[in-house]
């Protein structure tokens, strides 16, 4: 199977006052604005530490002495006294107040009442205004609130892909990568497999030189505008700010003349995760968060589902895109496939991109833009504005001139969870992948406009995730974790029983499945609900294959949510056992 890529054209925290005399210099401590209040710790010994009015009596006798209005306002909850100054007053004034207060020995300290800023404010990065799609209200991710508590630091994001071609507002974030293009014809390279991820020009000089259909075209630099859009170098006075830029790209190249192969795709994400792939060395930094705005027709096969089962089991995040032709994303892969999430695009206007896939097994939109409007000759480029831009590189074929660039696609939207997802890792590590993806999903908002087939749960809303996987513990999945045994030609089950749920279950109920089993060919897992209603999740394939560890996605809208759900499972042979060792459903 080839696949190709989807893109298309405060308050300062205070000392506690000490008993010795005030510590701090006076430079330290000298306004450098206008000052309307000032914050005095007396040392306890003192009669203004614990009584009011004698507090606000000192106030008025210290600004006398020094020609000023002082008055006492209020107690802080440290003990400390605010006095104010009857307006702001310049600095040069406040600091002979203060120079009365510091000469006063049962004052431990005084010091101004500064005023503190949110430190998201906006990059000095010359492109910025142009990523509507990271600020807009309408249908903007909301990221720049999210910098104010994490950047994404200490997270790799694994970008499977083109490669990468050297950027230089990228470059600061990049760390070594792999090139897992087996072919050297496909790979450009002059050989195979190798340490150096570089994008080589993934153009086709001629129509039909990838098989009936195929079009000429140039080089996309396409895993370089994906990277871009991640982790950006970010306030450097130049092009573009990342969602995480303060994570790691990890550029790992799959995809080259013609698109890529299964095999080497599957490799790549068992090596970006930190998995053993034959005849490559160990990846010295494993990916958190693996992004592969990529993918071909077709359900999602046993290969693919495998490496991201055991790339999930390593505890990496894997963010796919839907696909890019306006159906259902049911039929392609691996947007179809478990354990990943899986994102659909939205335009400038808050509606599904024309182009988008769509369906029951969306988990969430984001940004992917119009370069065009569905209405508009195919190719052309007529909306520039409303589409994601990002970093690339200027070379038809072979690289050139690094530039920006607008691109439009799934493939632009997936890479805007990823960053979310290093964003979310960053902020709080110990987030297992599921516990992210529910954290997404929960989080997001409704689309500003419409989503004709289905956008999973709406709009990811980069802010509000973030601040809720800081400010309360992630829910936890409903979880059945005693073993049942497995034995050889018998059904076993496994029950759940939920309560103080409102109404039906989702349409994208979460069932997580860990099976011990050394054949798992032998086996059928099936969800019953509590109505009895059977939903089959694996049904003997697999072969000789040990073990299920993986993430279901099931339609149980049409079940009450409360009541006693079950996992059964059947073993239909002999000479296999194992046990359920756990299973969860997360709403």
């Amino acid at each position: 199977m080839s696949v190709t890529l989807l893109a298309g054209t405060a308050t300062a925290s205070v000392a506690v006052a000490s008993e010795g005399p005030a510590a701090a210099p006076a430079a330290a401590l000298a306004p450098t604005a206008p000052v309307e209040n000032l914050i005095v710790g007396y040392k306890s010994s003192a009669t203004e530490a614990s009584s009011n009015s004698a507090a606000a009596d000192d106030a008025t006798a210290k600004g006398k002495k020094a020609g000023k209005k002082a008055k006492f306002d209020r107690r802080l909850g440290t003990g400390a006294a605010l006095v104010n100054l009857g307006s702001a007053v310049a600095p040069a004034e406040a600091a002979d107040v203060m120079a009365q207060f510091r000469a006063d020995p049962d004052v431990a300290y005084v010091e101004p009442d500064t005023r503190a800023y949110a430190t998201a404010v906006t990059p000095n990065d010359t492109e910025y205004a142009k990523q509507w799609d990271l600020f807009e209200s309408t249908a903007g991710m909301n990221v720049p609130a999210a910098w104010d508590t994490t950047t994404g630091s200490g997270v790799t994001v694994a970008v499977i892909d083109t490669g990468y071609v050297a950027h230089s507002d990228v470059a600061p974030n990049v760390v070594a990568g792999y090139d897992f293009i087996s072919s050297s014809a496909y790979a450009r390279d002059g050989g195979g497999r190798d340490s150096n991820p570089a994008d080589e020009g993934d153009w086709n000089a001629t129509d039909g030189e990838c098989g009936v259909g195929s079009k000429a075209s140039n080089s996309s630099w396409h895993g370089t505008h994906v990277a871009g859009t991640i982790a950006a170098a970010t306030n450097n006075s130049k092009g573009i700010a990342g969602i995480a830029y303060g994570a790691k790209i990890q550029p790992v190249r799959v995809l080259g003349k013609c698109g890529g192969s299964t095999s080497d795709i599957v490799d790549a994400i068992t090596w970006a995760s930190g998995g053993s792939v034959a005849g490559v060395p160990a990846n010295a930094t494993p990916a958190k968060v693996i992004n592969m705005s990529l993918g071909g027709p077709g359900a999602c096969g046993t290969s693919y589902q495998n490496a991201i089962n055991a790339a999930v089991a390593r505890g990496t995040t894997v963010v796919v895109a839907a696909g890019n032709s306006n159906a259902d994303a049911a039929g392609y892969s691996p947007a179809s496939c478990n354990n990943v999430i899986n994102v659909a695009a939205s335009n400038r206007a808050g509606d599904r991109s024309y182009y988008s896939n769509y369906g029951a097994i969306i988990d969430v939109a984001a940004p992917g833009g119009e370069t065009r409007r569905a209405t508009d000759t195919p190719g052309t480029v007529t909306t520039p504005e409303n589409a994601i831009l990002s970093s690339l590189n200027a070379g038809t074929t072979t690289p050139g001139a690094e530039i920006y660039k607008p691109y439009q696609g799934t493939s632009m939207a997936a890479p805007h969870v990823a960053g979310l997802a290093a964003l979310l890792k960053s902020a709080n590590s110990a987030l297992t992948p599921a516990q992210i993806e529910s954290a997404i999903k929960n989080n997001a908002r409704p689309l500003a406009g419409t989503c004709t087939g289905g956008c999973g749960t709406g709009l990811a809303d980069a802010a509000a995730t973030v601040a809720a996987v800081t400010s309360t513990p992630p829910t936890p999945a409903l979880e059945n974790t005693t073993d049942f045994t497995i034995g050889d030609n018998t059904t076993v089950e496994s029950p759940i029983t939920v309560t103080g749920k409102t109404g039906n279950a989702p349409a994208a109920l979460k069932v997580g499945v860990n099976i011990v089993h050394s054949y798992i060919g032998d086996l059928k897992v099936d969800l019953v609900a509590p109505d009895g209603s059977v939903y089959t999740l694996h049904n003997r394939s697999g072969g000789g294959t040990d073990n299920i560890n993986q993430v279901y996605t099931v339609n149980a809208s049409s079940e009450v949510a409360n009541g006693t759900w079950k996992l059964r499972v059947n073993d239909n042979a002999s000479g296999d056992t194992g046990k359920i060792d756990s299973w969860n459903l997360t709403f």
